[in-house]
């Protein structure tokens, strides 16, 4: 065997056995875990080696497909052979483990990831057990019924694991992400926890924050780029929301407010309306609900998930993205845009009174 050859066999031996000790190591429960496409950047010294790597990890009964992690791993002799001296991140979003040693608190339903210095996360367990059953009550059992949550022990923590600018995420309790390295359109999606946001809430607003998120989990694989987000997000409260037994005006106080001043809005709330920071978004999640609200005590909250449905499963056809919008409103609900948005603006009207 050459010795490039051998070298590199030498390594892959090295980080199989790493990745098979991964949960020992970490704190993770069972998984399955391996290093992939590696490759020998080249020795920094005789004694030392940097490569370069993709590790992917599936939590056994939560993720649909590995997470892929690009790694970047300094090597140094010993004792003959190698060891690893440092691994850390080389793109996307650092791990969990990387923060610090992890902790788990399994639920029915629901995997719950912490950090070992961070909250304890056995006390999410049976918010997202409970947000698992209210979220399958309506979107039955197309997807996995399951949920995976990571909690880092401070807010900083969680804008590094969404590599985002902390300061746009502050008061943000709670984000659904993708997997990353996953297909498009898989369950392995994942329910990041603000523990700072998070724990400043009430236990009902905690339950409806991770209802909310649950609901982008069970419905990801209806989701497309051109659904719109205040149907995405309205059936996200509005799913949290139900059943609750709060009146409008308790679930939509700022949209309340702006009537009560005579500041009713003309449309929709668009795409970027919901962005994190924008101005008026707590104002956006109201008026989305709002929107599902309506269409489920008009029409009924199976016309609700069916329109959801419908709107993920159109393809272009020629059509642009509020043609398309219009068509499915008509063909499920029976009036278009501009009456179903008539509706809506009386029923924001109707807080005011």
């Amino acid at each position: 065997m050459r010795p490039g050859a051998d070298r590199r066999a030498e390594v892959a031996a090295l980080l199989d056995a790493r990745a098979r000790a991964l949960a020992a190591t970490t704190g993770l429960p069972p998984a399955e875990a391996g290093y992939r496409n590696l490759v020998l950047a080249g020795a920094d010294t005789p004694e030392r080696l940097t490569v370069a790597a993709d590790l992917a990890v599936r939590i056994a009964g939560y993720d649909g497909d590995p997470v892929v992690y690009p790694r970047r791993i300094t090597l140094a002799r010993a004792d003959g052979g190698w060891r690893v001296e440092r691994e850390e991140s080389a793109g996307g979003p650092p791990a969990l483990w990387d923060l610090g040693p992890v902790r788990s608190a399994p639920g029915a339903h629901c995997l719950v990831l912490g950090l070992a210095d961070g909250p304890d996360p056995a006390g999410l367990v049976p918010v997202a057990d409970r947000a698992t059953a209210a979220v399958s009550e309506v979107w039955g059992s197309a997807w996995p019924g399951r949920l995976l949550l990571e909690l880092p022990a401070t807010e900083a923590q969680f804008a590094r694991l969404l590599e985002a600018d902390p300061a746009g995420w502050t008061g943000m309790a709670a984000v659904t992400v993708a997997a990353p390295g996953a297909p498009w359109h898989t369950p392995a999606d994942r329910v990041l926890v603000n523990p700072e946001a998070y724990g400043r809430l009430s236990d009902f607003g905690r339950q409806v924050v991770v209802t909310h998120e649950a609901t982008h989990v069970a419905t990801r694989a209806d989701t497309r780029a051109w659904t719109p987000l205040w149907l995405s997000e309205g059936v996200a409260d509005w799913t949290a929301y139900r059943g609750s037994g709060r009146r409008p005006e308790q679930i939509a106080p700022e949209l309340a407010r702006d009537v009560a001043a005579g500041r009713l809005p003309t449309a929709l709330p668009a795409d970027r309306d919901f962005a994190a920071g924008a101005e008026g978004i707590a104002q956006a999640y109201e008026q989305a609900w709002l929107a599902c609200e309506l269409i489920a005590r008009r029409y009924g909250p199976d016309r609700l998930v069916a329109l959801y449905r419908a709107v993920g499963a159109a393809d272009g056809g020629g059509e642009d993205r509020e043609q398309r919008l219009d068509r499915l409103l008509r063909a499920e609900l029976g009036p278009g845009t501009a009456e179903f948005t008539r509706l809506w603006r009386g029923e924001v009207k109707a807080l005011g009174s």
